[in-house]
């Protein structure tokens, strides 16, 4: 089906002929030219009577809908600063590590001999140095530090260059490191190597889909998060042996986020996640928060989580 432009006022009357609830028409015209009807009507899903049928639930309105889209929106943004927080923070633990045991000039801390030599990595280890090279050339030059320290000293120290790195760089980095120094950054989070290993790259992703304004609610992650500690703990469901919640959900990312951030960050995060629900429960209609929760892969009970300590109590 080839898909055509459609006028303000006839994506009003689409959303209408499926049994949306339209009270203020200028108000949703508005909604709709601001915001674009595509990403609005990617939550409707939640309100329809079934995944085949493209009608919305009986007394489905549209501020419902909308409400349900910037809901997305302030977890969006909660999510992304937090990621930021575990960013800055594995920057700053690699930069050490690296600097601390090679040196601190790029000739130094980007020899390929400081990483895995396995024939199998060889390559990506290559790869993944110009691919760093690059980017210092390219960014470099709009970042007021790395100038400063190339005008006065000729060079750039990785505490520096990590600023000018993507999320997605420094995550790939950690894949290429050798076995101590991927231990050592592992031991500062009390995590197996194993584990940050899948968590960065889901962190890198999640930092995407939250900067371009994706749907994020009930993303996906390409990769399973492993069992853990917390899964038990909150006595998640399972079926056929797997846990239904916290493994490719947003709940993974919680869990993630539980290991990575600082206590009163994470406790931080919480509170923020669950006003916002609050908010949500108080405009939604026509489905239940239940509804809402299950989609996000969160159990009932998720606020537990930030109470659990390291050892469960």
């Amino acid at each position: 089906m080839i898909k055509t432009f459609k006028t303000i006022d006839e994506q009003i009357e689409i959303l209408k002929s499926k049994g949306l609830e339209i009270d203020d028409i200028d108000y949703a015209k508005d909604v709709l030219l601001r915001e674009n009807y595509f990403f609005i009507s990617g939550y409707r899903h939640l309100f329809l009577k079934s995944p085949k049928d493209r009608m919305f639930l009986n007394g489905t309105n549209f501020k419902e809908l909308y409400a349900m889209f910037n809901f997305d929106r302030q977890i969006r943004n909660i999510f992304f600063k937090n990621i930021l927080i575990v960013e800055n923070n594995a920057k700053s633990i690699f930069s050490y590590q690296l600097s601390r045991k090679y040196g601190i000039k790029e000739k130094d801390y980007l020899n390929p001999s400081n990483f895995d030599r396995t024939n199998e990595k060889v390559r990506q280890v290559n790869d993944l140095l110009k691919k760093i090279k690059r980017q210092i050339r390219v960014n470099g030059g709009q970042h007021s530090a790395t100038m400063h320290y190339i005008s006065n000293y000729g060079y750039v120290p990785f505490w520096v260059v990590v600023k000018v790195l993507s999320f997605g760089l420094i995550s790939e980095l950690y894949t290429i490191m050798k076995r101590e120094d991927q231990k050592d950054i592992a031991e500062v989070y009390k995590i197996s190597v194993e584990s940050l290993l899948i968590y960065l790259p889901i962190l890198a992703n999640f930092r995407n889909l939250c900067a371009h304004e994706d749907i994020m609610y009930d993303h996906k992650t390409q990769r399973m998060i492993d069992d853990t500690r917390y899964h038990s703990y909150l006595d998640i469901p399972r079926t056929n042996g797997e846990y239904i919640y916290g493994k490719d959900d947003l709940f993974a990312l919680v869990i993630i986020l539980k290991q990575l951030l600082r206590e009163e960050d994470f406790v931080l995060l919480i509170n923020e996640l669950s006003y916002e629900l609050d908010i949500l429960e108080g405009k939604l209609k026509t489905i239940s928060l239940d509804k809402v929760l299950d989609t996000m892969g969160f159990p009932n009970n998720f606020r537990d989580i930030a109470r659990l300590d390291e050892y469960g109590n």
